[in-house]
């Protein structure tokens, strides 16, 4: 049987001992499978794009798909333009990465999600000098808020203000990157869970719990436990997958009143590390069995 042979495509200029540990479960796990699984950061592929003309790459063997664990957005549509077949696609990606796209596209379809005000959009030497339109996002959606950059990992560039002083702090620190604003909810502090999907499977999830903040990521110093969605979680899960036309992600659930589940974010390259850590499903594994299934699928056709 031939060796299937594709890339995972990452970022040159990201080097940490947690995104290496990906890359090596991710090329294991293909070699397992009768795949041959080669890393390509950013920095390796700068294709001239020449309408009509594949031999692009110079010196590059050209794989069968490629796994796109970045966010190089203008790279991943150069790829496809190549005819390359990606996981995930780049309409997938820059949706999840931008949290206020990830917002517009799940608005409509059935999702419930936290009360969002998009922040009017500024310019680098303008800031903000007119904060009039405060007023009505304070209206919409009082105190305490949740305010967000649109791009962020980890929890990072999440904050919660109490009160007007504590909104204008977040704006001074934001400045004239893009952000939004979201209602707050209070029944699911310090927790929530996150769903691991690959295709429309729930293939581990785990709750994470933090006491100390209102943010339940493991990075700020949350906890985790191995767990088992619900059926209105679970279809939540599947409903995001399917609006954002996803191979694979990690969807977070926060909890409503009563329990009910409502959607946090979704995460194109969800790490994987900590949810096998507290469940002994790797991820890798099943990420790479989709992506041959799906190209082998598709040669048949």
């Amino acid at each position: 049987m031939k060796t299937i042979y594709a890339w995972l495509v990452v970022n040159g200029f990201i080097d940490s001992e947690k995104f290496r540990q990906i890359f090596a479960w991710l090329v294991e796990a293909a070699k397992k499978q009768g795949c041959l699984l080669e890393v390509k950061a950013n920095t390796q592929l700068l294709p001239e794009l020449v309408i009509g003309q594949k031999d692009v790459l110079q010196g590059c063997r050209l794989p069968q798909f490629v796994l796109f664990w970045d966010k190089d957005i203008r790279l991943a549509r150069l790829l496809e333009k190549m005819g390359m077949r990606l996981f995930n696609c780049a309409d997938s990606i820059e949706a999840c990465d931008d949290k206020a796209r990830t917002y517009l596209e799940l608005s409509g379809v059935g999702i419930r999600m936290p009360k969002t005000v998009i922040a009017p959009k500024t310019f680098c030497m303008e800031g903000y000098p007119n904060l009039d339109f405060l007023q009505q996002v304070e209206q919409k959606l009082g105190y305490p808020m949740v305010v967000k950059e649109c791009y962020g990992s980890f929890g990072q560039q999440v904050w919660l203000a109490h009160d007007k002083d504590a909104l204008l702090e977040c704006l001074r620190v934001i400045k004239n990157r893009p952000f939004l604003f979201q209602e707050y909810i209070a029944p699911s502090r310090g927790q929530d869970i996150r769903i691991q999907m690959v295709g429309q499977r729930a293939v581990a999830a785990m709750r994470r719990s933090n006491p100390h903040d209102f943010r339940a990521n493991i990075t700020n110093g949350g906890s985790m436990q191995a767990y088992e969605p619900d059926a209105a979680q679970l279809r939540m899960a599947q409903q995001a997958m399917q609006a954002l036309r996803l191979d694979f992600a990690g969807v977070d659930i926060l909890f409503g009143e009563g329990g009910e589940p409502v959607l946090c974010e979704v995460n194109s390259n969800a790490h994987f590390v900590n949810i096998y850590q507290c469940t002994g499903v790797n991820v890798a594994e099943e990420i790479v069995r989709y992506c041959l299934e799906k190209i082998s699928g598709s040669s048949k056709e």
